[in-house]
């Protein structure tokens, strides 16, 4: 089977299978003081200093969490909770749910960044609200933008925004979890203050992930117990996670040329999509993520077509992996301002570093002749 899911989730990479094995046989709290508890220690530090030399930080600046998930919510909670609620989210309308769902638990005044027809964020639209921005009401601003959209691959004008941020007193957390393993990821370049990331997305474990802050950065704890991770997150650390975590990493990082030139593969295969059956490409005419393609043909509704891929032994989504493991239509796609029938009948490819070139015309072999079946059952 052809698996073409990659940002829903990457395939263990053998690297990191093996470090995770190695870690499992010490068997041991990398909070204990004995010999093996030294030796957990040991490895978790490994990883930490490998996941922070990916994204150019220094591994003390880094928090081990369970997952994306978690670093967005420490990154969100813990720094409202820190500015006393004193502040407003300003969050992009294509964030994942893993943020909007957490701003909205926040408790604090939330604000829309909406984007163009491109899925960029509007900088525009957030130079003049900052222009206008009166702490007396509004508290500290707190930009919440993604590296890169899950669904579209469409990567956000992180560093001016956060720059913009930052020249007007404010702070910027952004959800780095699919752009980690698949773009050079900088944070002194990107300049926000806090980074969260997954495993998973990167070839990596699930169930772990990681939150970077800069230093300095406004952040309280929403976990408590034993004072774990700086006692910003308390809690045994997943240690054989942690360590197939950092092992991933250091692999993709390695590898990013190779995920490049999937850029090439992607575009040829969107390229014949559009002539033979005239799909509509998501983001195609701003810079995204070199294995993600989103393309939709009006009125073939997304939920036919994942099935129909799924039996021709193709593994594609519509979008985000959904706890219900339904088909849901995009609000991505709606916020870029696509029709509801267009979004309704949008699905996702990505690829990563097992995937082959002849995945790519495989593909679209299989789309096309599934889309040719429907066109002769429609005109029978």
């Amino acid at each position: 089977m052809i698996y073409a899911d990659y940002n829903a989730t990457a395939p263990l990479r053998p690297e990191a299978r093996d470090a995770m094995l190695a870690a499992l046989e010490v068997g041991a709290n990398p909070s204990s003081v004995h010999g093996p508890g030294r030796q957990a220690r040991k490895l978790m530090e490994k990883a930490r200093g490998q996941v922070a030399s990916a994204i150019r930080a220094l591994p003390q600046d880094l928090i081990f969490t369970s997952g994306g998930t978690e670093a967005v919510a420490l990154a969100i909670q813990g720094t409202v909770r820190k500015l006393d609620g004193d502040c407003t989210l300003l969050v992009s309308a294509v964030e994942h749910e893993a943020v909007s769902k957490n701003a909205g638990h926040s408790g604090v005044a939330v604000e829309t960044l909406y984007v163009d027809e491109t899925g960029k964020a509007d900088l525009d639209w957030l130079a003049d609200r900052l222009g206008r921005w009166d702490r007396s009401k509004s508290g500290t601003p707190v930009l919440v933008l993604m590296l890169a959209n899950n669904e579209t691959g469409v990567i956000q004008p992180v560093q001016e925004a956060a720059a913009m941020v930052r020249d007007a007193g404010g702070l910027t957390i952004c959800d780095g979890v699919q752009g980690l393993g698949k773009l050079p990821v900088n944070v002194s370049l990107l300049g926000v203050d806090y980074l969260a990331l997954s495993a998973h997305k990167a070839g990596g474990p699930q169930g772990v992930g990681a939150l970077w802050l800069s230093s300095g950065a406004p952040l309280l704890p929403i976990l408590f117990g034993g004072g774990q991770e700086r006692s910003i997150r308390s809690g045994t650390e997943n240690l054989s996670g942690i360590a197939g975590f950092g092992a991933a990493v250091d692999a993709a990082v390695a590898a990013l040329s190779k995920m490049e030139a999937l850029s090439s593969y992607r575009d040829a295969m969107e390229e014949r999509l559009i002539s033979e059956a005239g799909v509509t490409v998501f983001g195609k005419r701003v810079p995204r993520l070199p294995n993600t393609s989103n393309f939709a043909y009006a009125g073939f509704r997304a939920e036919t077509q994942v099935m129909a891929m799924d039996l021709a032994g193709v593994a594609v989504s519509s979008g985000s992996a959904c706890s219900s493991g339904k088909v849901k239509r995009s609000l991505v796609l709606s916020a870029m301002g696509a029709s509801d029938t267009l979004a309704e009948s949008a699905i996702r490819t990505s690829y990563g570093w097992r995937s082959e070139v002849s995945d790519f015309d495989r593909t679209a072999d299989a789309w096309l002749e599934i889309l040719h079946r429907r066109n002769l059952k429609e005109t029978a």
